[in-house]
This record gives structure tokens, C-alpha cells and sequence, in this order.
């Protein structure tokens, strides 16, 4: 008996062992590539590949100094910021029908709205072109790019506030009733308060997004650039010190805004507890 539980032990152990190694190759196969984007833009090696001849700072003041990296970048966060607002706004408001009234199929308008999530972006931007150019007869420019993203990124908003609405306690705005406030002051005291972060959660998820959108973009865009269509194009003549630079700024803002998407809610959360313990 002994000897059976010390030989399941030992399997025991060399399946954990195997699993460990396992998830360790995911991981390496998986992150590998950006910390080498990332190790590279430091590369004195002009040509951006092993070997690593010195450490510099130098392709990150070249592409600071390039006029084309300032205008795709203008032009990727003026989008970013338009992006935001709609999506938050419209994901805002769509949220609330499909969180607290009573529509039939409510199940299938859920699956509507967030169906651009499963749709292939290749499939959105073409459908969008066609929209825009043979049906609208409508140039392409930044404004039509806004658009698409829109499609892309509000059902994110969409998702997060309704998750945020479906939990949320009704007794309190019948408690603000109550103590005598209309519709717009139980909206404007209780409810978006308390919303808040999940707006603002939902918010920088579609700025993330947007500065990372290629695809829809590539394709409403016209002969304008934001910052991914530009390492696009570079990356077609050869991948240089340059591009993995602005590839590893473009990383570190992605990584800013998701981080302060998620420790947002934390911070609200402290502050209520700091306000609440003041109070008392």
C-alpha cells in the first residue's frame, strides 16, 4: 500500500512538473516576441536584429524627431478621442434599455448589439467601404475611420456598463424617490455616480482599442495614417531599430491605459472608503 501511494506520489509530482514546464513554453511562445521588440528598439545594431552590438537611446530620438511618426500620432489620438466619446456615450445609453426594460427577445437585442465583437474586422471595413463609397458616394477620411471604430468599440462599452447596471441596487434609487428627487437628479446624484467606473472602465477600453485598431482603419481611412498603418508600411521595406521604437511606445501606451482602466475602480473604491471614514 505503501509503495502504491509513493509511486502516485511520484507520478503525482512528475505530471505537476510537466504541466509547470508546459505552462512556462506558453508563456516564453506567447510574450518572446515583445520583450524582443522591445530588447531590440535599444539595439545599437542599425539593422534592429541579433547580434546586439550596444545599448541606445538613439531610435527612440529618431522616431521623436520624425515628422511622419508626429502626424500619425496626432492623427491616431485625435481618432482615439473621438472614438472614446461616442462609444462611451452611445454604449452608455445603450446599456441602460438593455439592462432594465422589458423588451421582448431581450436575449437576441443583446447578441445584436455586441455582434460586431464576433464579426471579423476584414468583413467590418469592407462592408463599411462599400457603405461609404458606392452607396453614400462619401470620400474616405479620418471622420469615416471614426466611424468604423465606433462599430467596433462600443459593444466593449456596452458589456461593461450593462454588467455594471445588472448588479446595481434599485432600493436606492427608490430611496432617492423617496427623499423627493425627479428622474434627472436620481440619474445625475445616484446613478452615474455610482457608474462611474465601469464608464470610465468602459471608456479607456475603447481608447485602447482605437489606438490599436489597424484592419477597420486600413480600410476607411484614406490617404491618411495613425501610428499602426505607419509600422505597417515601414515594416514592408524592412523592420528597423525605428519601428520596433515606435512598435514599443505604441506598447507602452496600450499597457498605461489598460493599467489605469483596471486599478480605476480600486482608486474610486479608496477614496468612498477615505470619505466615508472622514465623515463618520
Amino acid at each position: 500500500m505503501a509503495a502504491e501511494l509513493a509511486v502516485e506520489s511520484k507520478r503525482g509530482r512528475m505530471a505537476r512538473a510537466g504541466l509547470s514546464v508546459y505552462a512556462v513554453l506558453i508563456y516564453v511562445f506567447l510574450f518572446a516576441p515583445i520583450v524582443l521588440l522591445v530588447l531590440f528598439s535599444f539595439n545599437a545594431n542599425r539593422y534592429g536584429t541579433f547580434p546586439i552590438t550596444g545599448w541606445t537611446l538613439e531610435w527612440y530620438r529618431a522616431a521623436i524627431h520624425d515628422y511622419q511618426v508626429h502626424d500619425a500620432v496626432s492623427t491616431t489620438l485625435r481618432i482615439a478621442l473621438q472614438v472614446t466619446l461616442i462609444s462611451t456615450v452611445v454604449g452608455t445609453a445603450a446599456a441602460f434599455p438593455l439592462a432594465r426594460a422589458r423588451l421582448p427577445f431581450r436575449d437576441g437585442f443583446r447578441i445584436l448589439f455586441v455582434l460586431p465583437i464576433m464579426i471579423p474586422g476584414l468583413l467590418i471595413g469592407v462592408s463599411l467601404l462599400v457603405l461609404f463609397t458606392q452607396t453614400f458616394h462619401h470620400g474616405l477620411s479620418t471622420e469615416t475611420a471614426v466611424v468604423g471604430q465606433c462599430v467596433y468599440t462600443t459593444p466593449f462599452v456596452i458589456l461593461v456598463v450593462t454588467a455594471r447596471l445588472q448588479g446595481f441596487d434599485r432600493r436606492l434609487e427608490r430611496a432617492a424617490s423617496d427623499l423627493g428627487a425627479n428622474t434627472f437628479n436620481r440619474l445625475r446624484l445616484v446613478v452615474l455616480p455610482l457608474l462611474l467606473p465601469a464608464i470610465v472602465a468602459g471608456a479607456l477600453f475603447a481608447f485602447t482599442l482605437s489606438l490599436d485598431e489597424f484592419i477597420i482603419t486600413y480600410f476607411l481611412i484614406g490617404g491618411h495614417n495613425t501610428l499602426p498603418i505607419y509600422i505597417y508600411t515601414q515594416v514592408k521595406f524592412g523592420i528597423t531599430p525605428e519601428v520596433n521604437a515606435v512598435a514599443a511606445l505604441l506598447l507602452t501606451a496600450s499597457l498605461t491605459v489598460l493599467g489605469v482602466a483596471f486599478a480605476f475602480p480600486h482608486v474610486v473604491r479608496g477614496i468612498r472608503r477615505g470619505l466615508g471614514r472622514s465623515a463618520s
